[in-house]
């Protein structure tokens, strides 16, 4: 147990992540379809109050400004020759920030998906892929990093190669699937057939769990499938603040401070122990959630019902393992933007 997460979670009964990149980022000038991982270079003031902005909140854990930092991403903006300085850079910014922040702060190198299908119905192979997230890893190493995180993945071809990247690397690390298809991910895994996945591995996650797809109330059904199937490692939960709702031009997240303090403290007597928010989760988010954890005694496992009346309903009957007894129903809402 010689790496910062494992210290961290021997000591403590949750731990908590941190917010979004992207809908911070956008607020601060972000421009659609513009690289973030650039401004790693070009604004790194702007990064550090990235990062900053979760540690003031009561963030333990904080992910690094480098979801789409691989060849294959990067190659869309040529700049795929940039992985290993864009990550580094990522990376030494989160270190200075861990570093002054007078309590151990995690720096959690974000991972995300190459964008690609695998074979055989793309063109992505798994020797590629491995390549691929081992050349960001390196560079995640390279700027201090404490653990990768690998986040948003859908298949699990793709979840082995990055396994097998962080093995070559010498890292410990974390991973998290998105599940936005009627509790499924978008490659058709289940919470049970994930968690079966983790632990067949060679060298399995510290953490696993789920992150991203379509709410809050979604995320935690997912998670209570996790825990039905016995699984001993931690979970982890980064749920969105909510739906997004398009205006003027832009994305929003109609999830306030209060819902998500409400879904950190679910997520909690579900048995999660790494609990944080995906897309539209701002720091004023994080700050609620901190104080509800803080503040707010441990209750029971949480029912679906429980979930729903607290989160509003889910997006789909079906959790995406055929059973849907006692489930409360709603129609569909839109996919994620």
């Amino acid at each position: 147990m010689t790496d910062a997460l494992s210290r961290l979670l021997s000591t403590r009964d949750w731990l908590m992540a941190d917010g979004a990149t992207g809908t911070n980022l956008f607020n601060m000038g972000l421009a659609s379809g513009e690289p973030p991982e650039m401004w790693n270079i070009d604004h790194p003031d702007r990064i550090k109050t990235l990062y900053s902005g979760a540690v003031g909140a009561g963030s333990d854990i904080f992910l690094t400004n480098s979801f789409g930092g691989n060849a294959s991403r990067l190659k869309l903006h040529g700049a795929q020759g940039q992985v290993r300085e864009l990550n580094r850079i990522a990376a030494a910014i989160g270190r200075d920030v861990a570093d002054v922040a007078g309590r151990p702060i995690v720096v959690a190198g974000s991972v995300g998906p190459t964008g690609d299908i695998f074979e055989p119905m793309g063109t992505m192979t798994h020797a590629l892929a491995v390549e691929i997230f081992h050349e960001q890893a390196e560079g995640l190493k390279e700027g201090g990093v404490d653990v990768l995180w690998v986040e948003t993945i859908s298949a699990p071809e793709e979840f082995k190669a990055a396994a097998e990247a962080a093995q070559r690397a010498n890292m410990p690390w974390c991973g998290t699937m998105s599940f936005d298809t009627a509790g499924r991910t978008m490659m058709g895994v289940t919470s049970a057939q994930f968690a079966d996945l983790v632990e067949k591995l060679p060298n399995p996650p510290i953490a696993f769990g789920a992150n991203c797809g379509v709410g809050a109330a979604d995320l935690l059904r997912t998670v209570l499938g996790f825990v039905a199937h016995g699984t001993e490692r931690p979970i982890i939960a980064k749920g969105n603040a909510g739906i997004p709702k398009y205006h003027d031009g832009h994305i929003h997240y109609d999830g306030t401070p209060e819902l998500m303090a409400e879904y950190a403290v679910l997520a909690r007597d579900a048995g999660v122990r790494i609990i944080g928010g995906c897309c539209g989760t701002m720091p004023e988010h994080l700050k609620s959630m901190h104080e509800a954890l803080e503040t707010r005694p441990k209750g029971p496992r949480p029912s679906l019902e429980t979930i729903a009346a607290a989160l509003g309903g889910f997006s789909s009957a079906s959790d995406g393992t055929g059973d849907t007894s006692g489930e409360p129903r709603r129609e569909r809402r839109g996919r994620r933007g």
